[in-house]
């Protein structure tokens, strides 16, 4: 017999009921929503996770941003999923917060409220010429190919011969790679049916991507510049007077930075061998970089409606390393390109009046995690921190604001002897909105949907890119 029969049931009942479960809810499904998820749940025992998501389909950026060709990095989905199928768990999709339901109604609901939703913007050039045709921000056409229902219309005009894209990051290789790549490749991968058909039909086989700083200043990491190297069919193009004099300037460098500066002068001041030589003078594609060149103006074919160029400011660098800044020189140059893409930044937006937002940084202004002069409400992933750094970076980051919820409940910053309803309240809101959320069993539906018309064309999994068609699957 187990001790437990014997306890009195007064007593029992008071065990049970002496201390309500802390209700915690996250807005948002991206890592940083399921991160913070996963680290309250694994390290509270009786705390309950509930996760809202605008959109009927879950992941966020693993979904929507991760390129195609990298399904290793989407692994963390099924991490995801076991937080999801955890009792203590539970996902609504198609909630809107801020519109379907308000986060003051939430905080009455829920002991604390963890804001995870990331950057659904970007930022914008600010230049003469940004409006065009043919100009596109890097966040559209990558939840173009991705299959984001919002940039599901995009219809990029990629019949020019020329692209050029304005950052130097991984987004702009990977845009980059995705312009360029053989279509054999694309076709194994989850990248939409519609994006794959105009791809087909590109005329793009030059690629430029500019930065306002040198060599020394970009954001992309080795890896993924790697990749560019090796792409079949497509040969580098690198000024060797960009890179002249750099090894020494890299000798007291970080490894990384350093590794990835080898690579760069390699590649530039390398003569390859003669096989390698054939290969890529037949290679029908080309990619490159420029340095020191900022954005001026994107210059209008003759009726004014589309691209044709675009004129850049030469700069020189004043300081070093990280901290370097980019300084018009006076001198400007006028490339030709009738494809204009902005990889300069993704940026948040505030969601509800009734949380701070410093719209200068576009964050949410918190100390650990916690929201300035707002208890009970914390955030977490890029629209804490700002929208940088790779996956693992975002899980860290959620880790801590997790530990401030967890320490908050502990040191009783976070009143738990009342309890709280949790979605039970959210539920009745919704309800009268007319909002019918979407449970994880229900986004599992869509998966083994999708997996299932994928298997029917050699893909992992065909992405369904209407909410609409989405809803009507799970019978909504």
């Amino acid at each position: 017999m187990s001790s437990l029969s014997f306890t009195p049931p007064g007593l029992k009942r008071w065990l049970s009921s002496s201390a309500p479960a802390p209700r915690v809810c996250v807005v948002g499904s991206g890592p940083a929503g399921f991160y913070t998820a996963q680290h309250i749940l694994k390290h509270h025992g009786e705390a309950r996770v509930d996760i809202f998501e605008k959109l009927p389909v879950p992941f966020g950026l693993v979904r929507f941003g991760v390129a195609p060709d990298h399904p290793e990095v989407k692994n963390v989905i099924n991490a995801f999923t076991q937080t999801a199928r955890s009792e203590r768990c539970a996902y609504y999709g198609n909630v809107s917060v801020g519109r379907d339901v308000t986060v003051v109604e939430l905080r009455q609901a829920y002991h604390a409220v963890v804001l995870s939703y990331g950057a659904e913007d970007n930022r914008v050039l600010g230049i003469p010429g940004e409006n065009l045709s043919g100009v596109y921000s890097a966040r559209a056409f990558v939840g173009w190919y991705n299959g984001l229902p919002e940039n599901r219309d995009l219809k990029p005009d990629l019949s020019c011969e020329t692209a050029l894209i304005l950052g130097h990051g991984n987004v702009a290789l990977d845009i980059a790679r995705i312009l360029l790549s053989p279509l054999h490749f694309l076709r194994k991968t989850d990248i939409t049916d519609s994006s794959l058909a105009a791809l087909a039909c590109s005329k793009v086989k030059r690629v430029w991507l500019v930065g306002r700083r040198g060599p020394l200043q970009v954001a992309f990491t080795i890896k993924e510049l790697r990749e560019m190297i090796n792409l079949p069919g497509a040969r580098p193009v690198l000024n060797p007077a960009d890179f002249t004099g750099l090894e020494n300037a890299i000798k007291d460098a970080p490894r990384p930075r350093k590794r990835l500066t080898e690579l760069m002068i390699k590649t530039a001041l390398e003569k390859p061998g003669v096989k390698p030589m054939e290969v890529q003078a037949a290679a029908p594609r080309e990619w490159g970089l420029k340095f020191q060149r900022s954005p001026q103006e994107v210059l209008p074919t003759t009726d004014g409606r589309r691209a044709r160029g675009i004129r850049l400011a030469l700069t020189r660098l004043e300081g070093s390393g990280d901290s370097a800044k980019a300084i018009p020189t006076g001198d400007v140059e006028e490339v030709e390109c009738g494809l204009v893409l902005s990889s300069i930044g993704y940026r948040s937006l505030p969601l509800d009046p009734a949380v701070p937002f410093d719209t200068q940084r576009g964050v949410i202004p918190n100390s650990s995690g916690r929201v300035e002069g707002v208890p009970g409400l914390y955030c977490s992933g890029w629209v804490k921190r700002g929208p940088t750094g790779v996956i693992i970076t975002t899980m860290n980051d959620s880790f801590d604001t997790a530990h401030s919820v967890l320490e908050d409940l502990q040191g009783g910053v976070l009143d738990v002897s009342t309890s709280r309803e949790g979605f039970g309240a959210v539920e009745s809101i919704l309800r009268s909105r007319g909002v019918r959320p979407v449970s994880f069993s229900d986004w599992e539906k869509i998966d083994a949907a999708e997996v299932a018309r994928g298997k029917a064309a050699g893909k992992p999994r065909e992405k369904i890119v209407d909410p609409q068609e989405m809803l009507r699957l799970i019978g909504h």
